[in-house]
């Protein structure tokens, strides 16, 4: 009796090992093209954002928060204070090492001011730290809506990060411009654009940190959000 020979599948179909690889690698390459275009794209918006910021006219809150990285940015919080656009001020992530003084000398801030109403904080490493550092602040005086002064590229991280830290405040951002991204062509200067794509992939870890419920450290010196208040200027250097 002869036995029926049984059928072989067929060669090279998408079921052999060869061709599923070939589907995997296709797929994988679809992925990749699909996630570098949606890079590119989010990269477009975020250059299109942050060259498009516009300080608010006449916008006042219950007080003022500044991100230090640069004294142009603590003169425009000095200046907001001055006219009245908030209570008091918040100089968040300042250099241990940096005293009242040496900041009132480089503004030409008055002393009258900083002794009345200007707080300085020296617990935040970064931007989490300043967004930690700030909350406290807030909830130790009670305020519902902060001006948030810092530079157009970093504000929409920095926003992201204090409605974090503290969602129940109204943060208005008000955008310190920076001058290199005023020109029309700042993309063709690599050190302004290695600013934003070092900034706009923040941005994104920022994002996706908190999609995934990733633990972030406090960003604070002391480690601890609820230790420490920001520290009062004083007369003394």
């Amino acid at each position: 009796m002869r036995r029926t020979p049984t059928p072989r599948p067929p060669q090279g179909g998408w079921l052999s090992r060869d061709g599923w690889l070939r589907w995997s690698a296709r797929r994988l390459i679809m992925a990749c093209v699909l996630i570098i275009a949606g890079l590119f794209g989010g990269f477009l918006w975020y250059a299109d954002t942050v060259t498009s910021l516009k300080a608010p006219d006449g916008v006042k809150a219950d007080a003022i928060v500044v991100l230090t990285g640069g004294y142009q940015r603590i003169e425009q919080a000095l200046g907001l204070l001055r006219d009245g656009a908030g209570h008091r001020l918040l100089i968040s992530g300042a250099h241990p090492s940096t005293t009242p003084a040496q900041i009132r000398k480089v503004t030409q801030g008055s002393a009258d001011l900083f002794d009345c109403c200007v707080d300085i904080g020296y617990d935040a490493i970064d931007t989490i730290g300043n967004a930690n550092e700030t909350a406290r602040w807030i909830h130790d005086h009670g305020y519902k809506s902060v001006l948030v002064v810092t530079n157009n590229y970093h504000m929409i991280r920095s926003l992201h990060e204090l409605r974090r830290a503290d969602p129940e405040t109204e943060f208005i951002g008000y955008p310190v411009i920076n001058s290199d991204l005023s020109r029309k062509a700042w993309f063709t200067e690599p050190d302004v654009l290695r600013t934003m794509l070092s900034e706009y992939g923040k941005v994104v870890l920022a994002t996706l940190r908190d999609w995934i419920g990733f633990h972030h450290g406090s960003g604070l010196r002391t480690g601890d959000t609820s230790q420490r208040t920001a520290s009062r200027t004083s007369p003394e250097d």
